[in-house]
């Protein structure tokens, strides 16, 4: 399996903003982390949005703003890595790095109000209304900026992110979740890449915890501190997300749909369902 934790952005010391556009079947699909903050915009695709203990979905127009060093993953669906598919993903992130800016800047009285988001370190939000609107429009200028120009959009960034107020969400809890070190982070890559590659299967604590090779109480003491759930728990989460996006996108029957993310038991389906999002499945369908 992969070793990937550290990803650090390439960039230069002195380089406070840096743009990248991520474009290909599918997104970079490794659990990783960096002292960078970042702005993303799903351009295409879709697919599963993981950090900490945090599970949910990402489609084409949402936006996402991480703090620094918080473990995440963006997982395309399944069908995005199939051979010849002819799905695509595309995605825009702007980096953010706070560390070559005050080494410049200092404490200037003008950039006060940026202090907001070192509180914003191992935390990830989805921004939402008017300010994801205005994100959104900003991003499109952005690929062609530079220099001087570039530094105020991305000035202009944090302005709109700073005054977003109830449009800024947050998706995880922070904590113990913040920086993983590399030791931890592959282990913790290698559980997500077997959970996410068996989830709809049989699958026990037993087999998830040889992953990560640890005994059965150490995995579990392991999983719970870095994801604030149970394995049982997140496992449920996983499927019970699969499930949201079938009702959604398919014509599928909700007991097939029960079927296919690993329940064999429709009533258990339906009741962990309406556990985790508030509604039935069949309520749900209706609403999407």
């Amino acid at each position: 399996m992969a070793k990937i934790i550290s990803f650090q952005v390439p960039k230069s010391q002195k380089e406070f903003v840096r743009y990248q556009e991520d474009r290909g079947s599918y997104f970079y699909d490794k659990l990783h982390q960096h002292p960078q903050l970042q702005l993303t915009l799903i351009v295409e695709g879709r697919g599963q949005f993981l950090s900490g203990d945090y599970v949910g979905r990402f489609s084409a127009g949402d936006v996402f703003f991480l703090g620094a060093h918080v473990p995440h993953v963006f997982r395309s669906d399944p069908e995005y890595f199939e051979e010849n598919t002819p799905l695509s993903s595309a995605g825009n992130t702007v980096f953010f790095d706070f560390a070559a800016l005050e080494r410049a800047l200092g404490e200037l009285d003008e950039l006060l109000p940026l202090q907001k988001f070192h509180q914003f370190a191992g935390l990830c939000f989805q921004v939402s209304g008017s300010t994801q609107e205005r994100v959104i429009g900003l991003m499109s200028h952005f690929g062609e900026s530079e220099g001087l120009y570039r530094f105020q959009l991305a000035i202009q960034f944090l302005t709109i992110l700073e005054k977003a107020g109830n449009e800024l969400k947050q998706l995880n809890h922070g904590g113990v979740i913040q920086g993983l070190s590399e030791k931890d982070g592959n282990r913790m890559n290698q559980v997500m890449q077997y959970l996410l590659q068996h989830r709809f299967e049989k699958i026990s604590l037993e087999e998830t915890a040889a992953v990560a090779n640890l005994s059965k109480e150490a995995f579990c003491r392991f999983f719970k501190l870095r994801t604030r759930k149970t394995f049982t728990q997140y496992l449920l989460q996983l499927r019970i997300n699969e499930a949201q996006k079938l009702l959604q996108e398919t014509d599928l029957g909700i007991s097939e749909i029960a079927y296919r993310v690993g329940f064999e038991n429709l009533s258990y389906f339906n009741r962990t369902f309406k556990n985790i999002t508030g509604l039935t499945p069949r309520d749900f369908k209706q609403l999407a």
